[in-house]
Parts: structure tokens; sequence; C-alpha cells
């Protein structure tokens, strides 16, 4: 069967590496939840090169280069992408799908957001490294329509409403959707204009800001623009920073070694 996604240079070896996972390996729901937390752990969310006045490249090779070699992060193409060939090497059924995404827009948007659906011992699960945010923890399984699940400190929500799956989270004691998304299988060169879209576009969050976010064992550290908000057990903080200061706290919260031009 053909690849849905393929590198010449990626080697699972050095991406267990770079993500720090040790555990086993092997197309089971025990691998996949340790691998994706482990990468939401290790690799950041982060925009720089899109707010440096770059096109995002859809090139696996680069975001192998850029994430694994080069110890980047990236946006959700770029680390769904990279989470897609570890899915391929390790011999997951998986697909890519389209999301749309819904929080903190009042207007319909289009579906740019990238997500899997990854099957492991015969539950399919939506598996989201990529949102930022108050994104996904773990994988969710897509069946459990109509409950709350939590994920360490947090609460989602899978339900339909017809049209669309809406995965939502709780923020602040209320729910808030995040996204929607359909379980039509799409493919990897379908992100191209999405992707073009979310790197030029001024009527996109990645032109407008700054921002960088990594999960903790037991929270997030976002930044967006001037602004760090930590997130840990539930409390937050909120620490305002000076242009000197950026490129500082990207080094040492989020390990990004690359600066703002």
């Amino acid at each position: 069967m053909k690849p849905k996604i393929k590198a010449e240079n990626f080697d699972l070896d050095e991406y267990l590496n770079r993500i720090g996972y040790t555990g086993k390996v092997s197309n089971d729901g025990e691998t996949l939840l340790g691998i994706a937390t482990a990468q939401t752990r290790s690799v950041p969310f982060e925009n720089i090169d899109v707010q440096n006045g770059k096109i995002i490249s859809l090139d696996p090779n680069d975001i192998v280069e850029k994430i694994v070699k080069n110890r980047r992060g990236g946006y959700c193409y770029e680390l769904n992408g990279l989470f897609s060939l570890a899915m391929e090497a390790i011999g997951f059924e998986y697909d890519m799908l389209f999301a749309r995404p819904r929080y903190g827009y009042t207007e319909r948007r289009p579906k740019t957001h990238m997500i899997l659906s990854v099957k492991a011992d015969d539950t399919k699960y939506l598996t989201d490294l990529g949102f930022g945010g108050y994104g996904l923890r773990h994988p969710l399984d897509i069946g459990s329509l109509g409950g709350e699940t939590v994920q360490d400190n947090d609460v989602y929500a899978l339900r339909s409403d017809k049209k669309e799956y809406v995965l939502s989270v709780k923020i602040d004691g209320e729910f808030a959707d995040l996204y929607g998304f359909d379980t039509l299988p799409a493919e990897w060169v379908d992100y191209i204009p999405a992707n073009h879209f979310n790197s030029t576009s001024k009527n996109t969050i990645f032109t407008q800001k700054l921002i960088a976010i990594i999960q903790t064992a037991d929270g997030r550290k976002i930044l967006i623009g001037d602004e760090l908000k930590t997130i840990q057990n539930g409390q937050k903080t909120v620490q305002k920073l000076d242009k000197s200061e950026i490129t500082e706290v990207l080094s040492d919260h989020f390990g990004i070694k690359h600066s703002i031009k």
C-alpha cells in the first residue's frame, strides 16, 4: 500500500529520541497514547517562520529537518504531519482529516485545520497534536459521543450536530467549541491551499501574533504576542514581556533557539 506521507530523511529512532519516548513501540493504544503525549510535551506549537514572513514548507523532508534535526516546533500540518510519519513507520492505520476551527471565532471559518483519526485496538481515536491553546492532551475515542472525557486537568466533550462532530473543552467552568470535523479522509496534498492561507492571510492569527505553546505534565505554557501564560494544576499566571525578553523565553520555556527577525 502506498504511504499517505513519506520523507526520505525520517528515522523512527531519531524521532523517538527527539520526543524523549522510551516506551514500547507497537501499533496499539498504549504506544499511541505514549508517543502522542511525548510529542506534545517536547515539540512546541509555534509560528515563528510565519512571523518571519515565510510560507511554511509542506515537503515532509523539510518538516523532519525543522522539527527533528533542528529541534524546532511548528503548527498543525507540521506537527500532525510529523506524527503521521511515525504512524506510517510503526504500522498504524490512520486517516488525515480536515477540521473547521471554531474557538475564538463568531463567523463560520473554512476547514483549514489538520487532524488525524488513528485506529488502535479496534478503536478509532481523534488524534491532534497541533491545535495549540486548549487542544487535546491525548488521543480521544471518536465513539465517546455525549460524555465528558478527563485528560489530566482538562475536560473535553465530543458531540455530533448532524453535519459534523464537534470537539469542545471546558474553560473556566464553561464548555467552548474548539472545532468541527467529519471523517472524510484527506490526502497530504489537500492541505497545500490551507497552509498557504494560514501562512499568508491577514485573516489568520498566525500572521498577526507570535505564538508558542507547549504542554507540560500538569498544564501548559502559552505565549501569545508579549504575554506568557502558565497554567499549572488549573491555576493561571500571566506575565507581560518586554520585546528584549521574548528570545530568552522562547529558549527557556519552549526549547526554541530561534528568534523573531
